[in-house]
């Protein structure tokens, strides 16, 4: 601790109150509310097992959020507060001081611990007390006693000691705990796993889920059953699906899994890459939404021109935020479909990705009207096109009354090729100079990235160390 922050007075008092553990379990039952806080973190910090097992049981606040303390993982000190619980969940009658009825051990929480060590810069007391009681008035009716909230990471083989402890003691207390797991990715393909965590997890409680293995449209399909089941879900991404030769018209495993998205009744994010089985179907997802969608993408797989027609006259797109098409080739489409599909869009859209989509000169030129008027946009990238000098100088020009643009992602004007493709680093300076220029005389700051495409730097076409141009 430095001489321009030293220690406030009620952590010094922690520590040395900890110095004699049995002692501090004793105060306990005299300790004000508003110092349970400092001496948990102390205990935490100290790894006072005792004392954390105590003070669980006279938690004077609804919400426990440990895993803001858990910056990595003890098996011990958790152990500590599944021990605590335990001696709650045995009386028939809770401690007149206990107010514990969420155990959070998801990375949140931090503005809770940083008001009660002194750091008051995050949240107010009146802020940090209603949401104490807000807490509690969700919690107080709930069929089970104790929720405790969870985000898991499904991988091969690398449980910690910890999440398999937990598992095995939430197994054991199935009727008195709901585990409440509201981000879930699942890498494993072991069906074990996955079974046994949607065996304990409540379904109902989960809100985002990312499968993130390459899967099978038949493998998707088998999924589907469980994903209905989870009936509050708002945010879905599918990685890359699939589909075998023998799948081609296998119509069923589509049925299957778009009967049971219309379960999901709260779906506003919903993100599939690569999903070859909706080339000319798009339609049979859409009318399975139940809700308009905030973000929608659709990457790295073919769409027809019926598609497009179909999500531009899409009721489930009318408050639309975030449209990625990345991946998708549009060079032959009809202009207007796509200029329809950004004019239904324009009021609400704010992030537009058009990553490799085969976009030259004449389409862009055709979408620039319904891009200026797209009034909410903040980002825009279309990395990867093949698109000349002129047209991009059109594209800046025609964008620059979005206010609200602030971030640009453009590839490298045609003119920076050789014929046969290879990327000329000094002719490209000298066209970014030119476009310099240009956005100094249109006299509005704006942030624009121009990628090579390939990159010269890793070989992709898409690339994170882009060149900033303003």
């Amino acid at each position: 601790m430095s001489a321009r922050n030293p220690p406030r007075l009620v952590n010094l008092a922690a520590m040395s109150l900890l110095r004699d553990e049995a002692l501090a379990i004793c105060s306990l039952e005299y300790l004000p509310m508003e110092l349970y806080p400092p001496l948990f973190m102390a205990a935490f910090s100290l790894r006072r097992s005792e004392t954390l097992m105590a003070m669980v049981q006279a938690w004077p606040f609804a919400r426990l959020p440990l895993g803001g303390l858990m910056k990595k993982p003890h098996q011990e000190t958790l152990e500590a507060v599944l021990d605590g619980l335990d001696v709650l969940l045995a009386q028939e009658v809770y401690p007149r001081k206990c107010k514990l009825r969420v155990l959070d051990l998801r990375n949140t929480g931090q503005d809770f611990w940083n008001m009660w060590s002194g750091d008051k810069s995050h949240v107010s007391s009146s802020s940090l007390m209603a949401s104490v009681a807000k807490n509690m008035s969700r919690t107080k009716h709930s069929l089970a006693p104790l929720e405790m909230y969870v985000d898991l990471c499904l991988k091969e083989k690398t449980w910690s000691k910890c999440i398999t402890y937990l598992f095995s003691w939430v197994e054991q207390r199935k009727g008195s705990i709901h585990l409440c797991c509201k981000k879930m990715k699942i890498v494993s393909r072991s069906k074990d796993t996955i079974k046994k965590v949607f065996r304990i997890v409540k379904l109902d409680c989960i809100q985002e889920v990312e499968l993130n293995f390459t899967q099978k449209l038949s493998t998707l399909a088998k999924f589907a059953p469980l994903l209905g089941k989870m009936s509050n879900v708002q945010k879905l991404i599918l990685s890359p699906i699939h589909r075998s030769a023998a799948e081609e018209q296998d119509h069923q495993a589509l049925l299957q899994f778009t009967s049971q998205i219309l379960r999901l009744q709260y779906l506003r994010y919903l993100r599939m890459e690569g999903p070859s089985f909706l080339e000319g179907r798009l339609n049979q997802m859409l009318r399975c939404l139940k809700i308009p969608l905030y973000n929608i993408s659709i990457t790295n797989c073919l769409l027809t021109e019926s598609d497009l027609t179909h999500l531009s006259q899409s009721p489930k797109i009318c408050q639309l935020k975030g449209l990625n098409l990345s991946g998708v080739t549009l060079t032959n489409f009809c202009p207007k479909l796509i200029q329809g599909l950004l004019e239904k869009v324009a009021g609400t859209l704010e992030e537009l990705n058009l990553n490799l989509c085969g976009i030259m000169d004449s389409l862009l030129t055709a979408l620039v009207p319904a891009l200026s008027c797209c009034s909410q946009l903040r980002v825009f990238s279309m990395c990867g096109n093949l698109i000349s000098m002129a047209v991009l100088e059109n594209l800046l020009r025609h964008t620059d009354g979005l206010s609200a643009l602030r971030l640009e992602f453009y590839p490298a004007p045609r003119e920076s090729y050789s014929s046969l493709g290879i990327l000329h680093q000094e002719r490209l300076a000298q066209l970014k100079a030119e476009l310099w220029q240009l956005l100094t005389d249109l006299g509005r700051p704006r942030k624009i990235w121009i990628s090579p495409s390939p990159c010269p730097y890793c070989g992709e076409d898409v690339c994170d160390h882009l060149n900033h141009n303003a």
